[in-house]
């Protein structure tokens, strides 16, 4: 319904729209007639307190100039930036992709906000972001802000908040194609359309990636039924902006895609699929506004293979979900030097699970089970910015209605006996989160900061209800699970040189209260549990720099988490949370002697970490060099190489009793990039 609303709307404004050629006034600004009309494709601007957190911003040179071209990739140049696991988006299983910040994990869900265009991406039954349908070449701006979140989508965001901005047509030019070939003949294919509709612009866009991929089990764990981590994947999206009237623009986008994997061994074959829609009215006059409302539709499945008998075990075939919400947000004029932000969002998650045991013997079903829910989060937040000299306060607050409901769990034999009929009592409460701090220039170019928060996190519907198995560990839910809720506090120094050199420092200290883990009952048995609290506390380091033609990024992270617990669970006490390094680092050294022209090299390190909760099985440091070259060959034409990898260092992305599972080995690209 919501994306025919989106169609039919769109159509209407077309056809009220006169489409007309663009003139330029020199500022990059569309005119129509004598009057200037400022279309940015983007929302409200910045509050003046964004300083006063930790963020880092990425511009489209650095998003496009991945060795990858990943998203998942060039979120890892930002210090404290992980998955679950480290495998990227074609050799990993789709509910791995959790994104978190700060070491906050314990399992696969994503702790970290991500919003395309201020909607969130992360899957309404799983929480795992669909890192395959964010494609680098539609984005012009990355931020990511780490600590907890308490403005629009704030429950959620108890590691941070990671936003994508999409590029304007007039970043991304009327024709942008990219076509690249690796080594192991693996295709990726990209093209946009973004012409000029009105006093605004549409983009039409489409990616195609397709590869037989590579082994992810080392050579002397191969079977004859060893898979490579073959994968395809596609995605389109539509995006229309118009302005109406002077100050309100109005902002629709369509986004489908479609993304199969085969992981380990032949068979093992997952896939996730979706679409999501939604309409954004954004107002810049005196009393600015931005209503967002939207709507999604997901999909995934995923078959289990026995590492003994190699034959099916489990079929998860389907685990349909939609989530629908919105928010309204107003920023009244309260007079200089005062920026307030008022407002309220909505988020309804539901889902289902429908799965199918299988014998490895006969091969015949066993069980046949479904299991799911709805979840809903309503928020009403506030935050007010104070200007005072060189000095700004922020401070503001949620206060969340949640509730857990409809939840049940159910399980047949073959011959259609009932075996399991839970149906899982309603919950719900009140939960108030705020944040506050200040920043100051003491000197020039040097500013201070500091900011304390508190947060809150729901189970997902896959954590509640959901149980799973990586052969031969079988991972159970755990429907009476409680809210995570995050206390922390940060202070650190920003010190520029003019455009030439920028140095952040920041401590923080974070503390997750009722941490949702993979908690390990027996050898091969686990259960998603709250154990008492993870505490990480850390420095992160960022330093950029540039000399002429040559510029120098790099991030650093050092992170001591450990989990503290003195409940059922007390053997964890001390404990580093699973998929959890010590020491993070990323530094790109990129040359740009002309238009046009790029080389950069990117330099990556991920520490040694644990695979499980009890630090019986360790991943090694992995220590990665990445190269990307641009070199113009005609006017709006380029040659494009990339190599991922170079030195083919061994990743290990998974380690259950010495089984293990490998990162992306060496893998060089070539290809052209057009833009007109």
């Amino acid at each position: 319904m919501m994306v025919r609303f989106i169609l039919k709307s769109s159509a209407a404004a077309l056809a009220l729209i006169p489409v007309s050629a663009w003139a330029d006034d020199g500022s990059g600004n569309p005119t129509y007639g004598a009057r200037e009309i400022i279309v940015t494709g983007h929302g409200l601007a910045q509050m003046p307190a964004t300083p006063a957190y930790d963020v880092t911003t990425m511009e489209r040179e650095e998003i496009v100039s991945s060795a990858s071209g990943r998203i998942e990739d060039v979120l890892g140049n930002v210090a404290g930036f992980q998955q679950f696991r480290r495998s990227d988006s074609r050799s990993s299983n789709p509910s791995a992709q959790g994104a978190t910040l700060r070491a906050i994990g314990g399992n696969a869900t994503s702790r970290a906000l991500v919003l395309l265009d201020g909607v969130p991406m992360a899957d309404p039954f799983f929480g795992y972001i669909p890192f395959s349908a964010l494609v680098p070449d539609q984005l012009e701006r990355v931020r990511v802000t780490r600590g907890g979140g308490a403005g629009a989508f704030g429950a959620g965001a108890i590691a941070g908040t990671i936003e994508l901005e999409s590029a304007t047509a007039e970043t991304i030019g009327l024709v942008n194609g990219t076509f690249l070939v690796n080594d192991r003949g693996e295709t990726e294919a990209s093209a946009s359309l973004a012409p000029q509709v009105g006093q605004g612009f549409a983009v039409v866009s489409g990616r195609w990636d397709r590869g037989e991929g590579f082994y992810t089990t080392p050579r002397d764990q191969r079977v004859p039924a060893t898979s490579r981590a073959g994968y395809e994947s596609w995605s389109v999206s539509g995006r229309l902006v118009q302005p109406i009237g002077d100050t309100v623009e109005l902002q629709a986008r369509a986004l489908t895609w479609d993304d199969n994997r085969t992981l380990r061994f032949d068979g093992a074959d997952s896939s996730s699929k979706g679409t999501d829609a939604s309409i954004r009215l954004v107002g810049r006059g005196e009393w600015q506004f931005d209503v967002l409302g939207y709507a999604q539709w997901r999909n995934f499945t995923n078959v289990v293979i026995s590492s003994t008998r190699f034959v099916p075990v489990l079929d998860q075939r389907d685990t349909p979900s939609t989530g629908f919400g919105g928010k309204v947000e107003i920023r009244p004029p309260v007079g200089e030097g005062h920026v307030l932000r008022l407002g309220a969002d909505l988020r309804r998650s539901h889902g289902n699970l429908d799965e199918v045991a299988i014998s490895a013997f006969s091969g015949n079903p066993t069980a046949f089970r479904r299991a799911g829910g709805t979840n809903t989060d309503l928020g009403f937040f506030a935050e007010h910015d104070w200007s005072v000299g060189p000095a700004v306060i922020t401070v503001g607050g949620r206060l969340d209605r949640w509730t857990i409901r409809s939840g049940y769990y159910r399980e047949v034999d073959n011959d259609g006996v009932l075996q399991v009929d839970n149906q899982f009592a309603n919950r719900s409460g009140w939960e108030p989160s705020f944040r506050g701090g200040a920043t100051v220039e003491v000197a020039k170019g040097l500013r201070m900061r500091a900011t304390a928060y508190r947060g809150l996190r729901l189970p997902t519907l896959n954590e509640l209800y959901r149980p799973f198995v990586v052969f031969p560990v079988v991972t159970q839910a755990n429907a009476e699970l409680d809210i995570e809720k995050l206390r922390g506090f940060e202070a650190g120094l920003d010190w520029t040189h003019g455009d030439s050199l920028a140095v952040s420092l920041t401590a923080f200290d974070n503390k997750v209260k009722g941490a949702i883990a993979n908690v390990t009952l027996e050898q091969n048995l686990r259960q998603r549990r709250n154990v008492g609290s993870i505490k990480a506390r850390g420095l992160e380091l960022g330093l950029s720099a540039k000399l002429r033609t040559v510029s120098l990024s790099t991030s650093l992270t050092w992170v001591d988490a450990e989990v503290r617990d003195n409940g059922a669970a007390s053997a964890l006490d001390g404990m580093r949370p699973s998929q959890t390094p010590r020491w993070m680092a990323s530094g790109t050294l990129a040359w740009k002697p002309q238009d046009g022209w790029e080389l950069s090299a990117t330099l990556r390190h991920t520490g040694m970490q644990f695979e499980d909760d009890m630090e019986t099985d360790r991943l090694p440091a992995a220590t990665t060099l990445d190269l990307f070259a641009r070199l113009p060959l005609m006017e709006g034409v380029s040659f494009i190489t990339r190599a991922e990898n170079l030195f083919n260092e061994t990743i290990v992305t998974r380690n259950q009793g010495g089984s293990m599972d490998l990162g992306v080995p060496r893998t060089v690209w070539a290809g052209l990039h057009a833009q007109f």
